[in-house]
């Protein structure tokens, strides 16, 4: 029994990564994304000029490097486009009074939104963990205050970076989702 002819292999489209797309991206694009990672301008740009990076681990080693860098200044912008994620709406009213009481006094000794990177966290120990650590980092100098919110802006870019480029959009606010609607 012969067999008829053979159709030729059929070829999927390349469908582009995500890596490739950002290294491909115009510039003002490659910031945007950027910037809902860390709200930087240096940050952005350092990272979008530096384009293309051949894989994540090179791109995350540059922009932990470039979160390194960060000066006063830029750490001071960075950390105004933070906020501590919301309670939702049915956690019971003393969390959110010890919360806002916590926030507030947080904001009031250092100038600025309280950061932390919660992505390890189980989301049933996240509340616990934010009223912990700000409680214990009240305790900071200014200047010790400002290495360990920068370390964790740092941490929360690289997850954001991480979770962009893999084809899941966190919220640019969220501390890599263990928000207390915990999603991941």
């Amino acid at each position: 029994m012969t067999r008829g002819p053979t159709l030729a292999a059929h070829r999927l489209p390349s469908i582009p990564k995500p890596l490739d797309a950002f290294n491909a991206a115009p510039a003002d694009e490659a910031r945007a994304l950027l910037l809902h990672c860390l709200r930087s301008l240096r940050w952005a740009h350092r990272l979008a000029d530096h384009r293309p990076y051949p894989d994540l681990d090179s791109l995350l080693a540059a922009a932990d490097e470039a979160a390194y860098d960060l000066s006063p200044t830029d750490l001071a912008q960075a950390l105004a486009g933070e906020t501590l994620p919301e309670l939702p709406a049915d956690a019971y009213s003393a969390a959110h009074m010890a919360l806002s009481a916590a926030r507030a006094a947080y904001e009031a000794r250092f100038g600025h939104a309280f950061v932390i990177y919660l992505g390890d966290a189980p989301p049933d120990e996240c509340l616990d963990r934010v009223l912990e650590a700000i409680r214990s980092r009240l305790a900071n100098d200014p200047e010790e205050e400002r290495v360990t919110a920068a370390d964790e802006l740092r941490r929360l870019a690289r997850a954001r970076l991480t979770a962009s480029l893999r084809g899941a959009v966190p919220h640019p606010r969220s501390p890599i989702r263990c928000q207390f609607d915990h999603t991941r």
